[in-house]
């Protein structure tokens, strides 16, 4: 699978795409913020599931949280957060409201997406998690870049 989507993404300030990886498909995302690149990486990831993200109306929201020991973790642990409630409500998101506290390394915010019975479009790749291989957080010449691989 090459690159799906690399959407708004101006000299890699903002956007997300997907790449290749041997048996499973990394994501990516990029940001001014941090909670602007972590908001892009879970675009990234709902992107597979679907034919067309943007065709996901944000109808529902859901309040997410979660806390890790770094911010790669942080990364991490918010992909499987956003995962177990997709899965727990029925939904795909692809709309996200967060802010991550760099000191306690925390995320609170919501997810917004609709309800997979009211989709009318195609199922893509089904993710069964986010994994620690090639997980990266960091900042480059002021913006944010976080990546994983997704055990599909």
């Amino acid at each position: 699978m090459g690159a799906k989507a690399l959407v708004g993404v101006n000299e890699k300030r903002s956007g997300w795409e997907t790449f290749d990886h041997i048996a499973d498909i990394g994501i990516r995302g990029w940001g001014s913020d941090l909670s602007q690149a972590f908001s892009n990486g879970a675009m990234a990831m709902f992107s597979i599931m679907v034919e067309d993200l943007s065709r996901v109306k944000p109808e529902e929201s859901v309040d997410i949280e979660c806390d890790s020991f770094d911010l790669t973790g942080l990364f991490v642990a918010w992909l499987n957060t956003l995962l177990a409630q997709a899965d727990l409500h029925r939904m795909v998101f692809s709309r996200f409201q967060i802010e991550i506290d760099q000191e306690t390394i925390s995320l609170k915010g919501e997810a917004a997406g609709q309800i997979w019975s009211e989709i009318d479009q195609p199922r893509g790749i089904e993710v069964k998690g986010a994994t620690f291989s090639q997980a990266d957080v960091r900042q480059i010449d002021g913006i944010w870049m976080v990546q994983c691989i997704l055990d599909v």
